[in-house]
């Protein structure tokens, strides 16, 4: 295994084809400073355009996933700070550093590569709005959520309410953003925030992870990339996007060698 750490905030790991982005923030909670805003997208995209990688994990270092955003540090930002007067060009500010915020989580989303969150711990606010941008979730028995920013007088903004509806439903979604309350795992998966629950959870995503990075990495691309260009469209506008895909893809060579194998019985070997 392979291990390239990306200064304080990230690691990446390289097992075969599977990647795995291990979240370092400051202290056991790998709380979100400013450092992970500035090297999140840009790992995703080398990620994304990384040929040997068909799937990504993502997970928290020690014990828990992420206590979210690093408020101490993000309070440190000039335009980031409670009460007092802001000028328009301090909204403005704002609103760029923000806009790179929400973009670090849009890479995840964006991503051609299938991504698995793996969650033990705490999983507060903006922890859950990065799990929400990835593609499955799985947590062992003692996880607990909180989608808690409107205890701080904040709106979430990272993506959670616009991601989390199609996962969990608008009902679900609005009684986490407007109570702040915390939910343990039986209840996430109970609503669908998490597709699974596992003692090793590390050990699941794994294995979930090889699993898919085994089949034809333009197929599984294929598969997220339509299903992401499907939400929010009607099922034939979704119906007419998928077969431009195939009519465009199916006929490769990833087809041909799984065709091949499955008439010779034996694994297909994607290249």
């Amino acid at each position: 295994m392979e291990q390239n750490t990306l200064a304080e905030s990230l690691a990446i790991e390289r097992n075969g084809h599977v990647a795995t982005v291990v979240l370092r923030g400051p202290g056991k909670g790998n709380a979100m400073g400013p450092a992970l805003w500035r090297e999140l997208a840009p790992a995703m995209n080398g990620l994304d355009g990384d040929r040997d990688v068909r799937t990504i994990v993502i997970r928290g270092s020690g014990d828990h996933f992420s206590y979210g955003l690093d408020l101490p540090a993000m309070l440190g930002e000039p335009t980031i700070r409670p009460g007092g007067v802001q000028t328009g060009r301090d909204r403005e500010t704002f609103l760029t550093i923000l806009a790179g915020m929400q973009d670090a989580f849009s890479a995840v989303a964006r991503c051609r590569k299938p991504v698995i969150a793996a969650i033990d711990g705490w999983c507060i606010g903006s922890g859950v709005e990065l799990i929400a941008a990835c593609d499955l979730r799985y947590a062992t028995p003692g996880a607990q959520f909180s989608l808690r920013e409107v205890q701080l007088a904040i709106v979430a903004d990272l993506g959670g309410l616009q991601r989390l509806p199609g996962i969990i439903g608008e009902g679900n979604t609005r009684e986490l953003a407007l109570t702040g309350r915390t939910i343990d795992a039986r209840r996430a998966y109970e609503i669908g925030l998490l597709n699974a629950i596992a003692d090793d959870v590390h050990a699941h995503a794994a294995r979930v992870a090889a699993e898919i990075a085994a089949h034809s990495p333009l197929t599984t691309s294929g598969i997220k990339r339509v299903m992401n260009a499907s939400q929010g469209r009607t099922i034939d506008e979704g119906l007419a996007y998928t077969a431009a895909w195939n009519a465009a893809f199916l006929n490769g060579e990833d087809f041909a060698e799984a065709i091949a194998a499955f008439r010779e019985r034996r694994a297909p070997d994607y290249r």
